[in-house]
């Protein structure tokens, strides 16, 4: 009996390129054994919904998309019982595709697409947001509203500089957020400008700004803070070791931890693989030890 594979398209994501390669994808799959049902996105939360109703249908779900579209994907699979999980196939087709880059997942999109039907499945970790889930990235602060802020077509027509332009407007006037952060017994109080929650290599498609031993699946995540600076002088600091120019600064706050809590007085806007995900005064965040499969080379 042939398997069978539910493929999830986001027929948007970078440039539309997957359109030009459908044929040849499906043929791939099916030469690897499998039945394939086609699924188009409708709407925001359509990947999730499918893979709800339809996971336990299927063998391996695969998606094409950007990291969004996992995301999506990641969200459904773990609001099932870990039973019901099946196997992700992933072919980035986004404009940054972080996760995917972290992975080694070709960029070529017919060689992922052979990746997607791998037997080699990789144990990777998964984080619970609240009553959410992430894939690779939670954050909060400047910059994190670009992603979501910035119009899809914008995105596919200047990829990263998409980023760099809204971001920038953003400078003007730097929000700060004073949060408690609870980790491993200890408790920090600050005012910060940024912080990102990870488990990848590189963010927004830069690598570098996420320091330490970096595992996919080593059962923590890296945590990065960046304090709110009080002049010139400590801006120019936190850019220069944003940007790899220095190796260490006191404006940056890291650890490595499985769980962590943070607190704020007031609602800070949270983005989750970088889409919108929510605003809120207390984010608790753990880390799902191997919680998913995913096919690599």
């Amino acid at each position: 009996m042939s398997k069978r594979l539910l493929f999830i398209i986001n027929p948007r994501s970078g440039k539309g390129q997957i359109k030009e390669h459908l044929a040849d994808i499906l043929d791939t799959m099916i030469k690897a054994g499998y039945e394939v049902t086609v699924h188009i996105t409708q709407s925001q939360g359509d990947a999730t919904d499918q893979v709800i109703k339809e996971a336990e249908n299927f063998d391996r779900i695969v998606c094409s998309g950007g990291d969004g579209t996992l995301d999506e994907v990641v969200t459904g699979m773990m609001r099932l019982e870990p039973s019901q999980r099946r196997p992700i196939g992933y072919i980035p087709a986004g404009s940054t595709n972080d996760f995917g880059n972290s992975l080694g997942i070709d960029k070529n999109m017919l060689n992922a697409a052979k990746i997607s039907v791998s037997d080699t499945l990789f144990p990777c970790d998964i984080g619970q947001f609240n009553s959410d889930s992430f894939v690779y990235v939670a954050a909060f602060g400047i910059f994190t509203e670009v992603s979501y802020a910035t119009s899809q077509d914008l995105k596919n027509l200047l990829g990263h500089a998409a980023y760099i332009i809204e971001g920038a407007k953003q400078l003007r006037d730097i929000p700060s957020f004073r949060m408690q952060i609870e980790y491993d017994g200890n408790v920090t109080y600050d005012e910060f400008i940024f912080g990102m929650i990870t488990n990848t290599m590189s963010v927004g498609g830069f690598q570098g700004i996420i320091r330490g031993d970096i595992g996919l699946n080593d059962g923590v995540f890296e945590v990065t803070l960046i304090k709110m600076p009080k002049n010139p002088i400590e801006l120019n600091e936190i850019i220069g070791y944003m940007t790899g120019m220095i190796p260490d600064s006191d404006m940056v706050f890291s650890f490595q931890s499985k769980e962590l809590k943070l607190t704020s007085n007031e609602e800070v806007p949270w983005t989750l693989d970088g889409e919108f995900g929510g605003k809120h005064q207390v984010v608790s965040i753990t880390n799902v030890h191997n919680a998913l499969e995913i096919a690599i080379e």
